[in-house]
């Protein structure tokens, strides 16, 4: 949630290195509320970036624009932790005057952090929701859930309608780019091209994200199904991933 009023606000999108962040925080502002720029807040859209657009990307374009007289300074995953896109955008926002602060997450900055809301049991879009919360604060949680046997999987990034995530039963485990998020190693490609072979998986991306072509190919070899929206989620998606689920 944004908070309401003229409150300054800390933009950011991807997970950016925690040295940077906490930098950018020391100089702008501790205090200030952090948003997430990836996420649909309800900003109108800006009709700077053509439709095909993937719908994250667009999010970060619009929420930036809608925000423009709040944010102190964007904190931006431009590196092979987020997408070509990412870095882009954040090209297009430094000309249009936003202060800019690129991340790229290199592999020696890796983390190791436990596996907890992947592995465990739950409502899916609250798992999500909690794993995204420790890119800004990866504070341990205190009484952690145990891991649960899989009966599904999800694999690919927090969608942009989370509609979607209600179909999944509360033992599915998640994978790909969101749990290399919860270890802290937003690009470690082993770890997101990782699923359990035997549990049935649904393959989520945006379209026209990149990562439709790797959800492509793990589908074909794991017998999962590949699904990509645009915008919201519609009635077809919808009965195809509950089809799936319910006969798998």
């Amino acid at each position: 949630m944004i908070p309401e009023g003229d409150t300054r606000l800390i933009g950011y999108y991807g997970f950016p290195r925690r040295r940077l962040f906490s930098e950018a925080r020391a100089k702008y502002g501790a205090d200030l509320p952090c948003v997430d720029l990836d996420v649909d807040h309800g900003a109108p859209d800006s009709g700077m970036l053509p439709s095909t657009t993937c719908r994250i990307i667009a999010n970060i374009m619009n929420n930036a624009i809608w925000l423009l007289a709040r944010l102190e300074v964007i904190v931006a995953g431009v590196g092979e932790d987020k997408c070509d896109s990412g870095r882009n955008i954040a090209f297009l926002l430094d000309g249009m005057g936003f202060k800019i602060i690129e991340s790229r997450f290199p592999e020696e900055e890796f983390e190791d952090r436990p596996l907890i809301w992947s592995t465990s049991s739950g409502p899916l879009a609250e798992r999500i929701d909690r794993i995204m919360a420790t890119v800004t604060d990866p504070s341990p949680v205190a009484g952690s859930p145990a891991p649960c046997v899989p009966t599904h999987g999800f694999w690919g990034v927090p969608p942009n309608d989370f509609r979607i995530l209600g179909l999944f039963p509360v033992t599915t485990h998640i994978y790909g780019w969101t749990r290399c998020v919860e270890a802290g190693r937003p690009s470690d490609l082993a770890l997101e091209y990782y699923v359990d072979p035997d549990v049935p998986t649904v393959f989520f991306t945006q379209s026209f994200c990149a990562k439709q072509n790797l959800a492509h190919y793990l589908a074909e070899k794991y017998g999962g199904i590949e699904v990509d929206c645009h915008r919201e989620i519609n009635d077809s998606i919808l009965a195809k991933v509950e089809a799936f689920i319910r006969l798998s």
